[in-house]
């Protein structure tokens, strides 16, 4: 790859994790891209080079945060053959990423819901899609004999969506000070609402 390329994607990259820390220190309606630019130690220009405007850069974090979740869940489910536990490694794959990454959580939870209506239809499609993906395992579940009959879209949306509000939580109150803490009361009570026997539960790594 040519050394200019790289120099581009290196570029790129810092943008994007400057913006990050600029969106989550001063939210996306203050944010401006002379601040990203600063924080990125790159000119304006060259934030421009890449991205047309602050909407974009936002976007492109969305997606690279909704990639990000997709490659820990996919890891996460490798180890498991349950339908059910495939689903709950699904949900601990998100909690282990923001819990180390508290930044990402509040753009992902917080930010992309206040920052206007196109940001807040790409993150409902986001969260849809983990939904979703919550819902493909507890049909396997279903199919298996491993749980009753149950309406899985609206169980998967729940699932996920429980978690939304523990992290959502976490990062405006700071409360639980571990998500861990939270999501060990939350847990059997998602196991319960599918008729699902508890599972041993493998510990979250701290922040």
């Amino acid at each position: 790859m040519p050394s200019q390329q790289i120099r581009a994607q290196n570029r790129y990259r810092r943008i994007l994790d400057a913006a990050l820390r600029v969106f989550s220190r001063r939210g996306y309606r203050d944010a401006s891209v002379d601040e990203i630019a600063d924080e990125s130690q790159t000119s304006k220009g060259g934030v421009y080079f890449h991205f047309p405007g602050k909407e974009a850069i936002f976007l492109a974090l969305l997606d690279r945060t909704a990639e990000r979740l997709r490659t820990k869940i996919n890891e996460a489910m490798t180890t498991h053959d349950d339908p059910i536990a495939k689903a709950d490694a699904a949900l601990m794959a998100v909690l282990h990423t923001f819990a180390k990454h508290r930044a990402l959580a509040r753009l992902f939870m917080v930010e992309a819901l206040g920052a206007g209506r196109e940001f807040h239809q790409r993150s409902v499609e986001i969260r849809g899609e983990f939904a979703g993906i919550i819902q493909g395992h507890l049909d396997d579940a279903v199919r298996q004999g491993v749980i009753e009959p149950v309406d899985t879209e609206i169980a998967g949306r729940a699932w996920f969506g429980a978690l939304n509000e523990v992290i959502t939580g976490w990062v405006l109150a700071g409360r639980p000070e571990r998500l861990e803490d939270a999501y060990a009361a939350l847990r059997p009570l998602l196991m319960r609402g599918v008729g699902a026997t508890e599972r041993p539960r493998e510990p979250v790594e701290e922040r």
